[in-house]
């Protein structure tokens, strides 16, 4: 399937909206159901590879090599989690150097000081914001291409205040950020001074977190209030723990699968899902057999 580039996507009229994927069989499902862009997040690689909580377990290498199982499987435009670059300037540098050689098409870059946590807990810090300006000119220093964006995103809402906030967003579009991500305003008016602000400046995203700190808003919402961008991180794998609690508890209480089936893909299904028939096809052109006789 042939995607816009996120570019491309951000320059149209309708707000872009990124489904929350962690490996290739979500990013699949997610470009099946329509989706032209994904949001590989690194809260949900931990929680669905680990078993752990978004509290900067996950490195560097980890992250890159889930967008290469990815990229190997779909073209679909991936926004990366890249944390806090995963170090000072010059590991910025490797880590866009890195993701993009990998197949990401943007970078998010944030501002918070190991060890980062999930931007709706609490206990955050953050470093100073001469060192994140650095971090974003090094970024668009080292990306190959111009259309791999990188998004720059503030925590300071939660530890400095509203005010502090937009100071560190202004540094940060003037440093050169494609996207800007101000994490977790705390009620409809703050969104809204946001996107009245950098408003025509760069576009802006919003991250909605079910039971996290900011209002949760439909995408059409968010575009009438202003935004471009809107992720939903951790949608899936919350909708994927819930799922699994109800499909034990089924198991182990009926003591097969017959009362779940109708909440499940079959053998069939799956494969159809996965393109295997398409897959074979593709492996028979070279058979053994096509080439017998050959020295």
């Amino acid at each position: 399937m042939t995607h816009p580039t996120l570019s491309q996507q951000l320059a149209g009229d309708d707000i872009v909206v990124a489904p929350g994927i962690y490996d290739a069989f979500s990013a699949a499902s997610a470009e099946r159901a329509g989706f032209h862009s994904a949001y590989l997040s690194g809260a949900s690689i931990a929680y669905s590879r680990f078993g752990r909580p978004d509290i900067g377990l996950v490195s560097m290498n980890e992250v890159a090599e889930t967008v290469s199982t990815i990229r190997e499987r779909l073209d679909l435009p991936l926004i990366v989690d890249a944390d806090t670059g995963f170090g000072n300037a010059l590991n910025v540098q490797r880590t866009v150097r890195l993701f993009e050689r990998c197949g990401a098409n943007a970078l998010q870059i944030e501002d918070q000081a190991m060890p980062k946590r999930c931007g709706h807990l609490k206990g955050k810090t953050l470093v100073p914001p001469a060192e994140v300006v650095g971090k974003i000119h090094a970024a668009t220093d080292a990306r190959l291409s111009e259309e791999t964006l990188i998004i720059a995103r503030t925590d300071a809402i939660a530890v400095e205040g509203f005010s502090a906030a937009m100071d560190r967003a202004e540094l940060f579009v003037e440093a050169g950020a494609d996207v800007l991500f101000i994490e977790a305003p705390q009620d409809d008016d703050q969104m809204k001074i946001l996107t009245k602000h950098f408003k025509g400046k760069v576009p802006l995203l919003a991250n909605m977190v079910e039971g996290g700190l900011t209002p949760m808003h439909d995408a059409a919402s968010l575009q009438a209030l202003g935004y471009k961008l809107v992720i939903f991180p951790g949608g899936l794998v919350r909708a994927r723990a819930r799922m699994e609690q109800d499909y034990f508890a089924s198991l182990k209480s009926a003591g097969w699968n017959d009362p779940f089936k109708d909440r499940m893909l079959d053998i069939t299904q799956l494969n159809d899902l996965l393109g295997t028939d398409q897959l074979l096809q593709d492996g028979e052109k070279y058979d053994a057999k096509n080439y017998e006789g050959s020295k």
